[in-house]
């Protein structure tokens, strides 16, 4: 039943992506929001934002402990199917994608870069900065972006339940939508610890799902160590798993220059089919692990 609940809020989510209809983010930020302020001096703590997250988790997982034990586990899915609707999704990005590639095969980057600038982290947010420069740190936004809002709450809903999955994606929303900036990093960090397992795997599902040989190469020495952040890792292995230098917009433009102008729509066409391919694989991996009496 875990794998027919996920199935089902996947392909609803993705529907709702399509629209561009309710945003988790939105959610997250009115509920973090909701009811609190910072006292003078303590705006980076992190206590707060933690009992945010971590009461709800504790109290979904009770629940599910609770009617599993009193024989009604059925009656719980449809509450995971609405929470995992909810937790999902990274509604927006499709005309963001469409007008920066239409832009690009203007050749107006200026136009490509405003029109993209708002979704990237704030420290590359405003620079003046190579047009190479700027589709990779799209690209490794992208592929982060639909890591921590879907692979990421799959994993963990999974192995551990819904409230796992509701404890592993609101660490991620607590570092980009907590109000007190001062505190991000600490969340950052606590995600990032969270995200290592998942990170890992679906970067080990992009060989399968992409080049094998040209992945092997790649993730050398970053795969299962611990120093690499999240983003690098996915982006190295996304590099590695795709071809015709989908995410090496320098090279590219060596050996084809005269496509240059179709390379920023192709290579994030590129990038969504490796990772739609890569959570195919996840889900016949959910379902071997069903069939096998895992799951």
């Amino acid at each position: 039943m875990v794998l027919v609940v996920f199935l089902l809020a996947w392909l609803v989510r993705r529907r709702l992506d399509l629209s561009g209809a309710l945003s988790g983010d939105r959610l997250w930020r009115a509920w973090f929001q909701a009811g609190w302020s910072a006292e003078a001096g303590h705006e980076g703590g992190i206590r707060w934002g933690l009992v945010r997250v971590v009461v709800p988790a504790l109290l979904l997982s009770g629940f599910v402990w609770l009617a599993a034990a009193e024989g009604w586990r059925m009656a719980a899915y449809p509450l995971e199917f609405l929470l995992l609707v909810l937790l999902m999704g990274a509604p927006g990005w499709k005309p963001l994608l469409r007008a920066y590639s239409e832009a690009w095969s203007r050749g107006d980057m200026q136009a490509a870069w405003h029109h993209i600038k708002d979704c990237l982290p704030a420290d590359e947010r405003g620079q003046a900065i190579s047009p190479d420069e700027m589709h990779m740190a799209l690209s490794k936004q992208l592929i982060v972006t639909l890591f921590e809002r879907f692979f990421l709450v799959a994993f963990w809903y999974v192995v551990g339940g819904i409230g796992l999955a509701f404890l592993a994606r609101g660490l991620v929303a607590l570092q980009e939508q907590w109000p007190q900036a001062a505190a991000r990093p600490r969340f950052a960090r606590i995600a990032g610890w969270v995200s290592w397992i998942p990170a890992r795997l679906l970067a080990c599902t992009f060989g399968l799902a992409g080049d094998l040989a040209g992945w092997l190469k790649a993730v050398r020495g970053v795969l299962f160590t611990l120093g690499p952040a999240t983003d690098r890792v996915l982006i190295q292995a996304a590099n590695g798993a795709l071809t015709g230098y989908a995410l090496d917009p320098a090279r590219f433009s060596r050996v084809h220059p005269d496509e240059w102008t179709a390379f920023g729509g192709r290579s994030l066409g590129a990038i969504r089919d490796l990772l739609n391919r890569s959570m195919l694989v996840w889900v016949c991996g959910i379902a071997l692990l069903v069939i096998a009496g895992v799951v």
